[in-house]
């Protein structure tokens, strides 16, 4: 395929989308004629068939089709009312996959829809590890200022880490934070929530939250009623998520978060260096 012909298509794909709600959609009587098919019948076939492979994707098929209708014009000035669709990207690269590959239209939006329903699946991932991510540091600031706390109110860092442990203990059904290290395979000298997904980081964040909390309302002393207290409001946590069917030692340990954050810094420098250096292209 020429360049130019891509270039054409490229412009022309991207002046036929809309957007409401901050979706963006195509309409399929526009993208039919895009992809060169000659009758509204025919291209019908086609969506029917994206649909189907929606359903196989476990994919909600009225998230990414909707019906609507539309007035058109007719001859001298009237106007009818006809169906239409609203696709989103990922139907319309769902209604390319079902086309030939030998329409030069067809070929082209095929790579064109797979390469940006990809970006947009990069994107939703990223955004799950960023917020991963800050919900570790937010866990590490909230057990820190516990850690402060109590070590006022006679609690040493050997205490604390009891106190952690039995918490542990509690969100995790019995299993202590040495336990669930060898349960998900965690080396000893690593803090278990470096590994752990971020519903139970989220988890061991509200609950250490709350013991805080109560410690300087109560103005609980000692490792003993502080304990108590951890373990009660880490129960508290695991029967709400027992409620949505959670259990949190059953969940399968995540990528190490210092990997993670290797690889986000990694990837922000490589982009940021792509940035440059297309700017400097486009001042030349």
């Amino acid at each position: 395929m020429k360049i130019s012909l891509i270039t054409q298509l490229n412009e022309t794909f991207e002046e036929a989308a809309y957007e409401q709600d901050g979706v963006e959609y195509w309409l399929a009587r526009e993208l039919q004629i895009l992809l060169g098919y000659n009758g509204w019948r025919n291209f019908t076939n086609a969506i029917e068939k994206a649909k189907e492979s929606c359903k196989n994707t476990s994919e909600s098929v009225s998230d990414h089709f909707v019906d609507v209708n539309k007035m058109i014009e007719v001859g001298k000035g009237g106007q009818r009312e006809v169906e239409d669709v609203m696709l989103t990207r990922y139907a319309c690269y769902l209604i390319a996959q079902n086309g030939d590959p030998k329409k030069e239209q067809i070929a082209f939006a095929q790579s064109y829809f797979a390469i940006q329903t990809r970006k947009q699946e990069l994107l939703e991932e990223r955004i799950r590890l960023m917020e991963r991510l800050q919900a570790r540091e937010k866990l590490a600031v909230t057990e820190s200022q516990l850690s402060k706390n109590i070590f006022e109110r006679g609690v040493d860092s050997k205490g604390f880490a009891s106190i952690r442990s039995k918490g542990d203990g509690a969100l995790f059904g019995g299993h202590n934070t040495s336990e669930m290290k060898r349960k998900l395979g965690i080396a000893e000298n690593r803090p278990l929530a470096d590994f752990l997904p971020t519903i139970t980081i989220s988890a061991k964040q509200l609950a250490a939250e709350i013991t805080n909390f109560n410690v300087n309302k109560n103005d609980l002393k000692g490792e003993a009623k502080i304990a108590d207290e951890h373990v009660q409001n880490n129960g508290d946590i695991r029967t709400l998520l027992e409620k949505s069917g959670i259990k949190p030692e059953e969940l399968p340990a995540e990528e190490d978060i210092k990997k993670l954050e290797r690889r986000i810094k990694s990837s922000d420098k490589a982009s940021e260096k792509k940035r440059l250096t297309n700017s400097k292209k486009n001042a030349e």
